[in-house]
């Protein structure tokens, strides 16, 4: 028998890793509340993906939120006079958005309250991952305490939870868990310098990531990439 279904806040970019984390909160019985963050970044062709990924996979409700954080930059993902890497970098990149997922996070918080949900989804990754501190275990066990103090529902006994099924898994295992899945990940962008109509560079280091995953699973690569 199965179980009852549970309504669940997924983080859903528009990249492999949350069309993958998507696939998975579906398949634990969660009814799955999407939500993308256009936040100024030059890849905005990720939200249109992220639309495809949430119609295709049964998303109750996909929601689109802007914050304008190339206003603030410091990145090369919000601002175009930063060149995004072509080649590998040591330490955290120029493509690390100050406090990005402590606002997704906190956006996905809020909607959770709305939405009566108390779990919530994210496709942080420790493995294969870019250097990024905000993809941490520390950093998301910090963020489950603060969402249960700092929430209206935490402080009258609910228990937020959020989960991280990706966070200890390659590149390699995630393609082949989402493979099973059934995730089409023809319908996902990656690149972190996407064209408008989703093409990948092949070159940065989110590129590189996921056409090694393929390549390490076995798996034909779907990622249209841009003409040379």
């Amino acid at each position: 028998m199965s179980k009852p279904s549970r309504k669940a806040v997924v983080l859903l970019s528009g990249g492999l890793d949350s069309a993958t984390v998507l696939a998975m909160a579906v398949e634990q019985g969660f009814e799955p509340y999407t939500l993308a963050v256009s936040y100024g970044q030059r890849h905005s062709a990720e939200i249109d993906a992220s639309v495809r990924v949430a119609t295709s996979m049964g998303s109750v409700r996909h929601q689109v939120m802007r914050v304008n954080l190339d206003e603030l930059g410091g990145s090369a993902l919000t601002d175009r006079s930063i060149a995004v890497p072509v080649t590998p970098t040591s330490g955290i990149p120029v493509t690390y958005v100050p406090a990005r997922n402590t606002l997704f996070l906190s956006l996905a918080l809020g909607w959770a309250e709305v939405v009566g949900a108390t779990d919530l989804f994210i496709g942080v990754n420790a493995v294969d991952y870019s250097g990024y501190p905000d993809c941490r275990p520390e950093f998301i066990e910090a963020f489950e305490k603060l969402a249960n103090v700092a929430t209206k529902a935490g402080v009258e006994g609910a228990r937020f939870r959020i989960h991280t099924p990706l966070i200890a898994m390659s590149k390699a295992q995630i393609v082949t868990e989402g493979t099973r899945l059934g995730v089409d990940y023809a319908q996902t962008v990656s690149c972190y310098q996407a064209d408008d109509s989703g093409a990948a560079c092949g070159r940065c280091d989110s590129c590189r990531l996921r056409r090694a995953g393929f390549e390490v699973a076995g798996l034909a690569d779907p990622t249209r990439y841009q003409s040379a």
